[in-house]
């Protein structure tokens, strides 16, 4: 059903870069947000720097080689590769300036007023100058090497999001101008603490002082250039295409191909010239000529640039500056000293990240590993993070002469090199470790146990939306369930065998798997509750939108007068409140303390709900070119805490949730509340234990603008 509505018209969609960029304007609104404390603040903005980082390196690239190889297919919304990235230019410049303004105007102020002060090199005297300069002789300069570049020397290669300082030399003999680039090492802290190069200076505890570390350089050229006269010093920056292409089909060893396009990452073609504003244009020229960019790839900037070294400043141990520290909680369940097993026998359990603790996770391994009746562990690793302790449980299980076997996913992005590393070390310990599918990223997120108990084999199993890494697990939220149910056991070891053989499974007892049958599934889902016209009800919590079928079959739901709440996190190229199309639909995104990571799929069905949990976001590459795993959910209790207490607890957010309008923009939910109702936060009713703060029930419902007309 349609109404004569072209559900495939451009103008239903949202661009995906476009939505992306949305996205990432929230986050920078958060350290706009003064509700925050100080240092969280200067968090988020080295967050949504990091984050458009990122996406000049897998985003923007992918746009460019769509230009450059001629490609003019365009997506549901209709632009082109190219009006894509001059309107990406238009956003991000805009964003660039407001980011770079708060922090020079505001937020740097905002900071010294605690005592945190980051400092410019002329504003220093003259004594903590020498110190500086002592420093430079000390720690920098050894480390350093300028590159000439003239006709004797060629321009030099800028690695991926290095610093680098545009030097311009003048010889006093001859009067000629060079050019040369000194790249700032990585190595070094970017924000160079002032305090104890000089301890003579009585400051209070409280009182920090910073230099940037470019300033630091640039103030003492005279030792890399001896003779000659700085005329002038241009710190830039070059973001590269570090989207690798991976042949695996034709690769022999996919570990050691991944490992040689890591290498290759930094060699990518540039995508992003940030330069500061006062760079003349000659010498802007050199680079945007050597670097064979255009003038749209150029980003000028009146303030230090790569703003994620922000991080530096949050690491800080100034806890009155941040968020107020929490201490997960144990469900009262497995507080007791039986068998995690045992309890597993005679109940699910469902856990909530980070507000319940992620410790049971780890000890649901490291009981199987220590166990004497568990025969085998199987188990998926996507983002493990530094020294994980699942890693070393699932080693101490092959040391004690359990199957293990272990898939690796080599390709998640930006963590390649961590899980290269633990997969040497888990295959050095024993362990049988695999790395998926040829064309596919395994993205799915369980651990199987397989036990001999008195009536024979059962086995176990942890599902989950999120990864085994404990330190993810207090900053993402994410669902996960340990279940004894024979049925998610079996399917489990339906999946393995898919993973690490040569199964063909197609049919599955209760998972619902990508790509074998995810696509189909969700859009039979939302048609059932099309069926039911009003009486239909779905709420799906997911990180982006994106795939059209699906967004053209929410379309025609709502057409039928089906009630479709959207919780969605990042990306969504669904336009909601368009008369005669989607005036039924609502979508939310919530922005806070803590990333939004689970994905939940709701649907009433009359009362008779199906509810799914799992890995898998709405978009071609999760449905079609990934292996992911949706698990139902079907204890009545637990469906309820879901439901209730996690969906419509967000749905009632009126402190960070943010309502998307159709024509693209988003409304904080918080002014389109009634003058003297207090804003409500669902992740701090979540973390007070869910009850000591008002009940969610009690808080009205912020509504979106009324419908437009396409």
């Amino acid at each position: 059903m349609s109404d004569g509505v072209d559900l495939k018209n451009p103008s239903l969609y949202i661009n995906r870069e476009i939505s992306h960029i949305e996205f990432n304007r929230r986050v920078l609104n958060q350290a706009f947000d003064k509700s925050y404390p100080l240092l969280e603040r200067v968090k988020f903005l080295a967050i949504y720097s990091a984050n458009m980082d990122e996406f000049f390196m897998v985003r923007v690239s992918g746009l460019k080689q769509q230009v450059i190889l001629g490609i003019t297919d365009r997506p549901p919304d209709g632009l082109t590769p190219r009006e894509q990235l001059v309107a990406i230019h238009r956003l991000v410049t805009m964003l660039q300036e407001q980011k770079l303004h708060y922090w020079c105007t505001e937020l740097q102020q905002e900071l010294a007023e605690n005592g945190i002060h980051v400092l410019n090199h002329q504003d220093l005297k003259s004594r903590h100058q020498r110190k500086v300069r002592d420093y430079f002789e000390r720690e920098i300069f050894p480390v350093l090497t300028p590159l000439a570049f003239d006709p004797h020397h060629p321009f030099p290669h800028i690695s991926n999001l290095s610093l680098n300082l545009a030097v311009v030399i003048r010889d006093p003999d001859t009067g000629a101008t060079r050019f040369a680039r000194v790249k700032v090492p990585g190595t070094l802290p970017r924000l160079v603490p002032l305090n104890p190069l000089d301890p003579d200076e009585l400051l209070p505890p409280a009182v920090q002082k910073f230099i940037w570390v470019e300033q630091v350089i640039a103030a003492n050229l005279d030792r890399l250039f001896p003779g000659m006269e700085i005329e002038a010093v241009y710190p830039f920056r070059v973001t590269r295409n570090t989207d690798m292409d991976i042949q695996e089909e034709e690769a022999d060893d996919l570990l050691l191909s991944i490992e040689e396009s890591l290498r290759l990452r930094h060699f990518g073609f540039a995508v992003r010239l940030e330069i500061d504003v006062s760079m003349p244009d000659h010498i802007r020229d050199i680079l945007v000529a050597n670097l064979q960019i255009g003038n749209f790839d150029v980003y000028k900037a009146n303030g230090p640039l790569g703003l994620s070294s922000l991080w530096e400043l949050h690491r800080l141990e100034r806890p009155a500056l941040k968020d107020p520290s929490f201490q997960p909680v144990t469900p009262p369940l497995l507080r007791s000293s039986d068998n995690i097993f045992n309890i597993l026998k005679r109940q699910d359990i469902l856990l909530h990240h980070p507000y319940d603790s992620f410790l049971p996770v780890v000890d649901f391994v490291q009981a199987a590993a220590e166990d004497p009746d568990v025969l085998a562990i199987k188990q998926t690793l996507y983002r493990l993070g530094p020294n994980p302790p699942i890693v070393h449980a699932l080693m101490r299980a092959r040391e004690n002469g359990k199957q293990v076997s272990v898939l690796v996913e080599l390709k998640a992005r930006f963590d390649e090199e961590s899980n290269i590393e633990w997969a040497r070390a888990l295959e050095k310990a024993g362990v049988h470790v695999v790395y998926g599918l040829i064309g596919l990223k395994t993205h799915s997120k369980l651990c199987l146990v397989v036990r001999r108990e008195r009536d024979g084999i059962r086995r176990y199993v942890h599902l989950s939306t999120g990864n085994y890494n404990v330190q993810t697990a207090r900053v993402y939220t994410d669902l996960g369930l340990m279940t004894g149910d024979e049925q998610l056991g079996a399917d489990a070891s339906e999946l393995f065998n898919y993973l690490t053989g040569y199964s063909k499974q197609a049919d599955y007892r209760k998972f619902i798997v990508a790509p074998v049958n995810m696509g189909r599934r969700i859009l039979s889902f939302i048609e059932r509750e099309t069926a039911h016209g009003p009486d239909g009800q779905m709420i799906l919590k997911l990180n982006s939108l994106v795939d059209d079928e699906v967004i053209a079959a929410l379309y025609r739901a709502s057409q039928a007068g089906v009630k479709v709440d959207l919780i969605v996190r990042s990306i969504c190229c669904l336009r909601p409140g368009l008369a005669g199309v989607s005036e039924n639909i609502r979508v939310l995104s919530i922005v806070g303390r803590f990333l939004e990571h689970s994905r939940v799929y709701y649907f009433h069905n009359q009362g008779q709900p199906d509810l799914y949990v799992g890995s898998a976001d709405l978009m071609p590459r999760n449905i079609d070119r990934r292996v992911e795993v949706l698990f139902p959910v079907e204890d009545p209790a637990l469906q309820q805490e879901v439901v209730e207490n996690i969906l419509k607890v967000y749905l009632r957010d009126t402190a960070r949730g943010y309502w998307l309008q159709g024509d693209g923009s988003y409304v904080p939910s918080a002014t389109l509340l009634d003058d003297g109702n207090k804003p409500f936060n669902s992740q701090e009713w979540l973390l007070s234990g869910r009850g000591t703060l008002q009940y969610p029930m009690d808080v009205p419902v912020p509504q979106p603008a009324p419908p437009l007309t396409p």
